[in-house]
């Protein structure tokens, strides 16, 4: 074989490997889409039960959003969670105490806000790693949710609330469309400003850009900020939904957060957390939980499932970044 037929068979054999790592997540999304339909075509396809996944993936998708912020930058929020059940029950709480369901709204996004900014501190300014520093906090909100709720479920909520998480304009749930507003308001924050850009500088080589004139530190100070904004904003969805606050009602968004975002570095960007891999990322996980409910899977299995995907992507992910 002349070193011609060599460079041409590597130059194939890198273009296909290039379209599997940037395409291949997609196409499996897309099969398990079909999978899916073929095993339920009598209800799996139907608008009523895509409708009821897009409606589902909503809070997540508005959680891992945020989460995408953080990971871009190479750390991790293990808090998101927590951060959204404290949320919730400072809400109901506030608004059960006569204050209006608006101003109640308000509080509990500055409330989330600023915890994800404690986390910012922590990690950013005082040199705990992501990992240790939103596991503390994690752990830290999570028991004042529990403290302030007595541990139970709050109840009676006002009916304007409601609609947060359960009305709809026209055909379309409301929540589908805070969903839409968090994805533009990110990926524009991402894709289209300054601050997106070093974001990603970050991402790529902190030190680098540090001594290229990026003020790392207030970078990831905002970027958890963010993070803990929209938490807040899943939290409050979410309990609207459910029309009542649990102290732990956000707890699996810590899990299938991180399992989105580390999906989507599998997609479209080799190795990079990045919006459009993140929501196709929550479209896979939305669409398995739906699929395996309708096929009569219990909860058990399903989070098995999430555990094994969780590790075959951040393997696929680690690979994509040696390879790119």
């Amino acid at each position: 074989m002349t070193v011609e037929k060599k460079q041409k068979k590597a130059s194939n054999e890198f273009s296909a490997g290039k379209f599997i790592r940037t395409w291949g997540t997609l196409l499996g999304f897309i099969l398990l889409l079909l999978i899916f339909t073929v095993i339920r075509p009598d209800v799996f396809p139907s608008g009523r039960n895509l409708k009821n996944v897009i409606e589902q993936v909503a809070t997540l998708a508005i959680v891992a959003s945020g989460v995408t912020v953080v990971m871009v930058t190479g750390d991790f929020d293990l808090s998101v969670g927590a951060i959204a059940s404290l949320v919730g029950i400072v809400t109901a709480m506030l608004m059960k105490a006569g204050v209006n369901t608006p101003l109640s709204i308000l509080i509990a996004l500055l409330l989330g806000t600023g915890a994800g900014l404690i986390n910012g501190v922590f990690i950013a300014y005082g040199g705990l790693s992501a990992f240790v520093g939103t596991l503390a906090t994690m752990t830290a909100f999570s028991g004042v949710a529990l403290l302030i709720s007595g541990g139970t479920t709050l109840f009676g909520l006002p009916e304007n609330f409601r609609f947060l998480g359960q009305g709809s304009l026209g055909i379309i749930p409301f929540s589908v469309l805070i969903m839409v507003a968090a994805l533009l308001t990110v990926y524009t924050l991402l894709e289209q400003t300054t601050y997106g850009r070093r974001l990603y500088a970050i991402g790529g080589n902190a030190e680098v850009s540090f001594f290229s004139g990026i003020d790392t530190k207030k970078v990831r100070l905002m970027a958890f900020g963010i993070s803990g904004f929209f938490a807040a904003i899943g939290g409050i969805v979410l309990t609207s939904r459910l029309y009542s606050a649990h102290p732990q009602a956000g707890s699996p968004f810590m899990l299938n957060a991180a399992a989105a975002v580390f999906l989507g570095m599998t997609a479209f960007r080799e190795g990079e957390a990045n919006l459009l891999g993140t929501l196709l990322g929550v479209l896979i996980m939305g669409v398995m939980g739906n699929g395996l409910n309708i096929m009569g899977i219990n909860t058990y299995v399903q989070s098995i499932l999430t555990g094994i995907i969780i590790i075959l992507a951040v393997l696929l992910s680690s690979l994509a970044k040696k390879k790119a």
